[in-house]
């Protein structure tokens, strides 16, 4: 569906300009808390059900996995990302993107390869300098990546 047209209601419009406003990569919830400021009578499905429309035709990203809280990023632009293990901050990783992965894999499949999506997992520098111990605290399978 990426790509299609999407009606640019009042609610999408708020919703995409709240979330350019921050760098935080909210969750639904967060991107609720933001919105409602500007629309009061927004109910938190009408968030959801438009940030899902939204990422599904490639105006926002949608960042997630398994047990992890889905976030929302409004620069769909090629970039990796760094997710904290303990407490799951989510910030963006200025480093340049590794075409090679897309050009093998366009090579080594059949697949029509349109992008592909990297991130990192670790600790965030508040929960490292709060003194967590990381190998007590990495969920299990968390370096099988």
């Amino acid at each position: 569906m990426a790509g299609t047209e999407i009606k640019l209601t009042e609610q999408r419009r708020v919703i995409l300009e709240e979330l350019r406003k921050v760098r935080t990569h909210p969750s639904a919830d967060a991107v609720y808390d933001l919105v409602r400021k500007r629309l009061p009578r927004i109910s938190l499905g009408t968030v959801y059900r438009n940030l899902e429309a939204m990422s599904e035709r490639g105006m926002i990203r949608k960042l997630g996995g398994c047990q992890c809280q889905m976030r929302f990023d409004a620069d769909v632009t090629n970039h990796y990302h760094v997710r904290c293990l303990k407490c799951g901050r989510v910030d963006d990783v200025a480093v340049e993107t590794c075409e090679v992965l897309e050009r093998a894999l366009r090579e080594r499949s059949d697949y029509a390869i349109l992008g592909h999506h990297v991130e990192f997992i670790g600790f965030c520098p508040s929960c490292r300098c709060a003194g967590e111990d990381e190998r007590s605290d990495q969920p299990e399978g968390a370096g099988e990546r």
